[in-house]
């Protein structure tokens, strides 16, 4: 899940691969969402201090919608090779660009969100309530309505202000409230390596071998680096509602 301009009615199966390199965090997002109206994603990320429209690069990924497919399968045949084994795991207007199947614009701090159409916004009073995004900056993709929408994996890079640390996006606001907790349906995929121990209870980070050997890495267009492994952990049911941050 993440943070919606509108009223959504469900929101499931969500992946989120996250790696960063040098000064610059890689970001591919995919869930599957119910709306009744148009509306927008919108995910807070702690762009560098100063940081303008060009902080943000897009990435169209529709050529590519079995991303988290191929992650996934990789990861399911390693847990199947283990069980068999035996083993077991633990102001002017903002620019829109057109990404994919989507539109999409990047907000570059909470005073710059008059420059989005009024529809694809969450109040001030909301996030006047959640002080720490402040000097975030803000990826908005404008999501059109249906029932058990499956979007094409959503991609972008932005500059980090924190290279050592590596930023999920899981921060939960739907109808313009924030609960202390919020239910977490997620598989989470990066290439650097994560502490030995799990953060959070639901499952420790489990390896695969170099990424060109079960991704696309010419359709994953620079996102993925092709001789790095990959790395993927989860989380289920309710939480702390919040981003989560790794040191790497």
């Amino acid at each position: 899940m993440c943070c919606f301009a509108g009223h959504v009615s469900g929101v499931s199966g969500t992946d989120i691969f996250a790696r960063v390199t040098d000064d610059r965090e890689y970001i591919v997002y995919q869930m599957t969402f119910t709306a009744e109206d148009q509306t927008a994603m919108i995910l807070p990320v702690p762009v560098a201090p100063g940081a303008t429209e060009a902080a943000v690069t897009f990435v169209a990924l529709d050529d590519y919608p079995e991303f988290f497919r191929d992650l996934e399968a990789e990861f399911k045949r390693i847990v199947a090779q283990l069980k068999l084994l035996g083993g077991s795991l633990q102001r002017d207007a903002l620019t829109v660009q057109r990404v994919g199947a989507f539109e999409a614009s990047f907000v570059p701090d909470l005073e710059q969100f008059d420059r989005l159409d009024p529809r694809f916004r969450i109040p001030r009073h909301v996030w006047k309530a959640l002080p720490a995004y402040e000097s975030f900056g803000f990826v908005v993709f404008k999501l059109q309505p249906g029932t058990h929408v499956n979007v094409h994996p959503l991609a972008f890079s932005f500059v980090t202000r924190d290279p050592a640390t590596l930023f999920f996006p899981t921060l939960h606001i739907h109808d313009g409230t924030v609960h202390s907790a919020a239910n977490f349906d997620h598989s989470f995929y990066t290439q650097n390596r994560p502490p030995e121990s799990p953060l959070w209870p639901g499952g420790i980070w489990m390896p695969a071998g170099p990424a060109r050997t079960y991704v696309d890495i010419p359709r994953a267009r620079g996102l993925v680096e092709a001789q790095a492994p990959c790395f993927q952990s989860w989380l289920r049911g309710s939480w702390a509602n919040k981003d989560i941050l790794i040191p790497i």
